[in-house]
């Protein structure tokens, strides 16, 4: 195993499962945790970015470099997430059935409109 591929096992690793542990202490209100799921969420999330940065640099690329079509294809990619999940929030928690599909539907068509966006169009 290369040395890049073990580094990256191991931070995505620590990364996913605090962030995984964290959005289940935010969101469970049994466990009683809320403050400290944030905590936890944002200690796993930055874990990811360091894992992003650190990778990028063992391969010998840039940090990281946005072009004007790189920022708005993450700003679709983060609207569309945030539609899809209160969709699934307005239906599942809130109990609000037909609306809840209309937001996760629409959700669902502005990430699949990132892969002609990021793939482009042949």
């Amino acid at each position: 195993m290369q040395k890049k591929n073990f580094v990256s096992l191991i931070l995505g690793t620590i990364g996913g499962i605090l962030f995984a542990i964290g959005m289940c202490m935010c969101l469970l209100p049994e466990w009683g945790a809320f403050t400290q799921g944030v905590v936890i969420t944002v200690i796993g999330a930055v874990v990811l970015l360091i894992l992003l940065l650190v990778r990028r640099k063992m391969e010998g690329k840039p940090a990281i470099h946005l072009s004007g079509k790189a920022v708005g294809s993450v700003l679709l990619g983060v609207v569309g997430a945030l539609a899809l999940g209160i969709g699934m929030c307005m239906v599942m928690v809130w109990n609000i059935m037909i609306p809840g599909i209309l937001v996760g539907i629409i959700g669902i068509v502005l990430l699949l409109c990132l892969i002609p966006l990021v793939k482009g169009l042949k």
